[in-house]
């Protein structure tokens, strides 16, 4: 296997993940606009799919987002500084953003446990299989976290790459 194999099936696994919960989000909102519209009658189950699906899918979505470095950066400063010292600040904000997962895990999972004992209304589920997408997603978060930081030192060590415009 190779070096990053786990992590290539793992990056595999999360956008498919992440695709199905969108498109099933898209139909079960398809699907409810044509039975308002259509035919002046709503399924009494759809807004609760639809906010349990949004919700796994902006927790689990923000671990993507981290893998694609597509979250807000403030690339305008960052680029002002030298590479050495930019690597410097992705580390010092991944750290941050570590520590805030840390706390959000903890109230996540809080608010699981509290949760547990309650159940959607029409689906007929717990409300807990809602809230731990919460810790799940910063826990990946987290682990994403970890991997720029170790990027990042490897860039701070290997010093600035050939051609970079600064």
């Amino acid at each position: 296997m190779k070096k990053n194999g786990l992590i290539n099936i793992y990056n595999y696994f999360e956008e498919i993940f992440l695709v199905t919960i969108f498109a099933v989000l898209v139909a079960d909102i398809f699907l409810q606009v044509i039975m308002r519209y259509l035919f002046n009658n709503s399924l009494y189950w759809s807004e609760e799919l639809g906010r349990f699906l949004f919700e796994w899918l902006t927790w689990i979505g923000i671990s993507l987002g981290a893998k694609k470095g597509e979250h807000i950066k403030i690339s305008m400063l960052v680029d002002k500084f030298s590479y050495k010292k930019a690597q410097l600040l992705n580390i010092s904000s991944s750290i941050i953003l570590i520590a805030i997962c840390v706390v959000t895990i903890f109230y996540g999972m809080y608010m699981t446990i509290f949760w547990a004992g309650s159940k959607f209304m029409c689906l007929r589920i717990s409300l807990a299989w809602g809230y731990i997408a919460i810790p799940l997603g910063c826990s990946l978060m987290v682990l994403r976290s970890l991997g720029n930081i170790r990027e990042s030192i490897n860039n701070y060590k290997a010093g600035e790459p050939e051609g970079r415009d600064m």
